[in-house]
């Protein structure tokens, strides 16, 4: 579960700008949501928020079972890695085969030799991407790029994904099928939470979104496919 309660930033450093303002957010275990907004609503603070990059101000945030007001040293990364994060630039390794980059990450956390034989092929075949398996980065298009980075995500099968627009940097076509892998995983029972800026996308699938507006939450509902979104 992700919950925020009367939670407010400001930055110092910024003469004391208010990015969030009294925010109060609770998504339950096994929600898909969307958080749009435009740029300088907030949308980055509260995801540096989920990940204890940042502290708020006043309020409490809580992730996964951490209250993350409380967290120090390695229970910091504990939380971190009950997270799988998908960015914008897929952040892949240029040297790694496709395999091997879903691989590294269960390795770095001590994942058995056994352990990722089974996992890696199966996170691979639920994104569409067994038979590139052996490719490189760079042989693969922005849309296969995107979707190791969510096999990656979701290779150590974390409570909860957080998707900061993640088809920023893809066409349109590709767009919506990466949304639908995220949406399989969400089947899966796997919170998800993607920020997007691509009102269209939102509109299609429909569900629950989180609308931010300088600061504050301007729209929290679900809505039917089609339906549009202030």
């Amino acid at each position: 579960m992700v919950e925020l309660k009367n939670v407010d930033v400001r930055y110092r450093e910024r003469g004391g700008v208010e990015a969030l303002n009294d925010i109060n957010i609770k998504i339950e275990d096994g929600e898909f949501v969307f958080i749009v907004g435009s740029s300088g609503a907030g949308k980055s603070t509260l995801l540096k928020l989920l990940t204890r990059e940042n502290q708020p101000t006043s309020g409490r945030v809580f992730v996964n079972g951490y209250n993350l007001s409380k967290l120090k040293g390695s229970k910091v990364l504990m939380l971190r890695r009950s997270i799988g994060m998908i960015f914008q630039d897929f952040r892949l390794i240029p040297n790694l085969t496709v395999y091997e980059n879903v691989a590294f990450v269960l390795r770095v956390t001590d994942k058995s030799k056994r352990f990722i034989r089974q996992r890696v092929p199966y996170v691979l075949n639920l994104v569409g991407l067994s038979n590139r398996a052996k490719a490189y980065p760079s042989q693969l298009s922005g849309g296969e790029q995107q979707r190791v980075a969510i096999a990656r995500a979701f290779a150590s099968d974390p409570g909860l994904i957080i998707a900061d627009e993640p088809t920023g940097n893809l066409d349109p076509e590709l767009s919506y099928g990466i949304v639908e892998v995220l949406k399989d995983i969400n089947q899966c029972g796997t919170t998800v939470i993607m920020v997007t800026h691509e009102h269209d996308i939102v509109k299609y699938f429909g569900g629950r979104i989180i609308s931010l507006k300088d600061g504050s939450v301007a729209f929290d509902d679900t809505i039917g496919g089609g339906d549009e979104v202030e």
